[in-house]
């Protein structure tokens, strides 16, 4: 009888325990594939143990249609969703996201305070920077023997370097990078691209490679068609060329003159359903050692300054993971930082005089 309702109470001890720890949960929304792998080896495994909190995990496209449907809706689902800049600020200015000067940012740990850790812009109204990656130049060295390429205006030229180029369907980097192939110096790239001159001279540029473009809108695409010799240089997300270099052995070279390099968030949404623990994720995944987990399994810059130093070594491969950031100094050449303002005033006409280009 006493171990008949010993056993029973061992039972409906466990049974309350696991609804209890079932009801403690947070919902986190980002990009997936190698991103989302790095974050949960980086921080997502080390959050859910400290806190018993556990993070569900969902991908999206990065548009806010679903984000603004859900708050409009009053049907929230999401908790923390990982952002680009213009629609953090779009989602921002709509209503759409908490702000986040009710989170408590962790020091740095050597105890500088977070808000003189954070570069400036970083730490917007409501999003708090995580980690820096690049819209970059790749090529496959075996298909120029005799002469690499070294300067983004390479990129352009067919004949020096000849070869398909894979390009983003999308007019955001691709614009700047147009100029910048055109000899815009990075600090007037967006003064151009405000006047009309500009945008006519960026599309200029893209026109003298048109016929030689293969577009791509997933961003395994690039890597796979230098893989497959389709095209001999790509427009591509340094992330995605980093894991092909390091996880597949490809012997990609990844071009840093002409990068342009943005910013990915974490926000959290109005009227998350547990606002309490998307506090608390969004509180440690600001942690400047999970800014370096990430950067352990992917190239992806810690944004905080005190998150660089602590990047070490590749989690699978031991390999020096510095050199192959978007923000170390080290590269040289040219670089820009993605204007966030600047697309969220004039991304619909852009896109709009983009697609209509090219129909052409």
């Amino acid at each position: 009888m006493n171990g008949s309702w010993t056993k029973s109470l061992a039972w409906l001890v466990t049974l309350s325990t696991s609804y209890l720890f079932a009801q403690e949960s947070v919902t986190v929304v980002s990009f997936g594939g190698s991103y989302a792998k790095a974050c949960i080896e980086g921080y997502h495994k080390a959050f859910e143990a400290e806190t018993g909190i556990k993070i569900n995990l969902e991908d999206y496209n990065g548009e806010l249609a679903q984000l603004r449907a859900q708050v409009e809706a009053g049907a929230v689902t999401w908790d923390v969703v990982d952002a680009e800049g213009p629609q953090l600020v779009l989602a921002c200015d709509e209503g759409l996201l908490e702000p986040i000067d009710m989170l408590n940012l962790p020091p740095s740990p050597d105890g500088v305070p977070a808000e003189d850790d954070y570069p400036p812009g970083t730490l917007t109204e409501c999003g708090v920077g995580g980690l820096y990656y690049a819209t970059i130049v790749a090529y496959h060295p075996e298909v120029f023997p005799a002469s690499e390429p070294s300067k983004i205006e390479d990129f352009f030229d067919i004949d020096s370097f000849p070869g398909r180029r894979a390009v983003h369907r999308n007019p955001q980097a691709v614009l700047e990078i147009a100029l910048m192939g055109d000899g815009v110096d990075p600090s007037d790239v967006y003064d151009a691209l405000r006047s009309e001159a500009g945008v006519q001279r960026a599309f200029a540029s893209l026109a003298r490679i048109k016929d030689q473009i293969v577009w791509w809108e997933a961003g395994a695409q690039p890597p796979q068609m230098l893989a497959d010799r389709e095209v001999s240089m790509a427009i591509a997300w340094n992330g995605r060329i980093f894991n092909a270099q390091m996880l597949e052995d490809q012997p990609f070279k990844i071009m840093w003159d002409g990068r342009v390099v943005d910013t990915g968030s974490l926000v959290i949404v109005a009227d998350a359903p547990n606002l309490a623990n998307a506090r608390k994720f969004v509180e440690f995944a600001s942690r400047a050692e999970s800014q370096a987990g990430v950067a352990s399994h992917i190239a992806y810059a810690p944004v905080r300054y005190s998150g660089f130093n602590l990047v070490g070594n590749h989690a699978v491969t031991g390999k020096p993971m510095k050199p192959h950031l978007p923000t170390n100094p080290d590269h040289g050449g040219r670089s820009l930082t993605f204007d966030v303002e600047f697309w969220v005033d004039n991304r619909d006409e852009l896109v709009e005089r983009f697609t209509s280009w090219l129909s052409r």
